[in-house]
């Protein structure tokens, strides 16, 4: 049985990595989805692939326009949201001594506010459609724990779970269920960009950072997209219904709680 059938979930950052594969996964279990994402163009090409249950949206989650324009998108196409996973994020690192405000800013934007202001204006759509809902928001094994070179990242994934806490216990009265799922290192494209920081600021060649985090996760491997599926199909269904504000961590062993 497709443990999603019927359901309308609407994902930002899914035009590619692990918001497209939450978007492939939702789609094989009987959901329709918008795709949302500031790049339309990449975000059309995969809502083409995947077929008649996906709408490709475009939304800059540091604009409330743009995030507004693509909630009104998606109930004008499908009729309602019923599921919303906060997935677009950026990574940022640094010494402490060398972070500027304009990168602590665009981190915290995108991050943090991203993720609250999208929440909120799916949260007003369900609370008047009165069915409830899931919101799953991205936090990190980052959100768990400092680090010396990861401050910024660190502080708003931190951030994250702290705000599916708060969001959890005021939405769960309007049946609306707030949780967070935290991967550890994930593979990915994304991971380019990743090695690159701790190249330059740990003197390391490129590659040997990734080599080295994977080589150190428990289960014995960097996870996958794919990985984190399971999860974000559970939360939306129906069998976690008496689950709030929790933050699950899907990463290999990294982080005990």
């Amino acid at each position: 049985m497709t443990r999603l059938e019927g359901k309308i979930a609407l994902i930002t950052g899914a035009a590619r990595g692990i918001g497209l594969a939450f978007a492939e996964a939702y789609i094989s279990e009987g959901a329709r989805v918008a795709l949302a994402d500031i790049d339309i163009a990449g975000a059309r090409k995969q809502a083409e692939r995947l077929g008649k249950g996906a709408l490709a949206v475009e939304m800059d989650v540091t604009q409330q326009a743009s995030i507004d324009a693509a909630v009104d998108a998606t109930v004008a196409q499908f009729g309602q949201i019923d599921i919303l996973i906060n997935n677009a994020a950026i990574f940022t690192a640094a010494p402490i001594a060398e972070i500027t405000r304009a990168d602590y800013a665009r981190c915290f934007e995108i991050n943090v506010a991203g993720t609250l202001f999208t929440m909120q204006a799916v949260a007003k759509h369900m609370i008047a459609r009165g069915q409830g809902g899931k919101i799953i928001n991205m936090a990190s094994q980052a959100g768990r724990r400092g680090e010396a070179l990861v401050a910024v990242y660190c502080a708003s994934k931190a951030a994250i779970i702290s705000l599916t806490q708060s969001a959890g216990q005021n939405l769960i009265q309007h049946g609306i269920n707030v949780n967070a799922i935290a991967p550890g290192v994930v593979d990915g494209a994304h991971w380019d960009g990743v090695d690159a920081f701790f190249a330059k600021y740990e003197g390391k060649a490129p590659g040997q950072k990734k080599r080295e985090v994977g080589a150190a996760v428990p289960f014995g491997r960097m996870g996958r997209a794919e990985d984190l599926t399971g999860m974000a199909i559970f939360l939306a269904s129906k069998e976690a219904d008496y689950i709030v504000a929790q933050t699950y961590n899907v990463d290999g062993g990294q982080w005990m709680s």
